[in-house]
């Protein structure tokens, strides 16, 4: 009996644990990220061995970003790379006066977004400032940081937009514009620093 008791006090407390660590950031109205993404681009890249993969730097990349959706994946050939995808926003994209008027939602690598009645904002603007990002940590410290992000967070993440190339001809390959939307649209980020705010 007293092993049992104490089985539901650990798991009570695990629970209470991941509820509060994982649990939204809950934010005012207002626009928290407001600036556009920076993105320097590399025309001649130099590959470099990454893993199983080879890695080629597309262009430089900056954002500071509100998380709106994360997603984990441990399976597929993606997942060797990128454990994690966050749909982040910026500009009006960070504001939680038009994020709550949206159902947000992550699968199978996509990021989605709908509303009911009028868009809180014009559709192209919502395709222009926010993105699913295929997240690909640098070294151990990044990848710790990426497994404390939550919903509502405010993060700035350094790096670079890549091509990933295994040798049987398999290419995961970066979007290099925020105007894209649907299939190839995803960012693939090459994560050597990140903040959470």
């Amino acid at each position: 009996m007293k092993i049992f008791r104490l089985l539901v006090v650990l798991l009570v407390g695990f629970a209470a644990w991941h509820y509060f660590s994982t649990r939204p950031v809950h934010r005012p109205p207002g626009v928290l990220a407001a600036s556009d993404p920076v993105q320097v681009d590399i025309p001649d890249g130099r590959p470099f061995a990454f893993g199983k993969y080879q890695v080629t730097p597309l262009a430089q990349f900056n954002v500071r970003a509100r998380v709106l959706s994360a997603e984990t994946y441990s399976h597929g050939r993606e997942a060797d790379l990128s454990p994690i995808d966050l749909a982040l926003g910026w500009g009006r994209m960070s504001d939680s006066a038009v994020i709550d008027k949206l159902a947000i939602s992550q699968g199978g690598r996509f990021y989605f977004y709908s509303w009911t009645n009028q868009p809180p904002l014009p559709p192209q603007e919502i395709i222009e400032h926010s993105a699913n990002m295929h997240l690909i940590p640098a070294n151990a410290l990044a990848e710790k940081q990426l497994g404390q992000v939550r919903v509502g967070n405010i993060v700035d993440i350094s790096g670079y937009l890549v091509r990933a190339d295994a040798q049987d001809g398999w290419r995961w390959i970066s979007s290099l514009t925020r105007m894209d939307s649907g299939n190839g649209s995803c960012e693939v980020v090459f994560v050597e620093r990140l903040a959470i705010k």
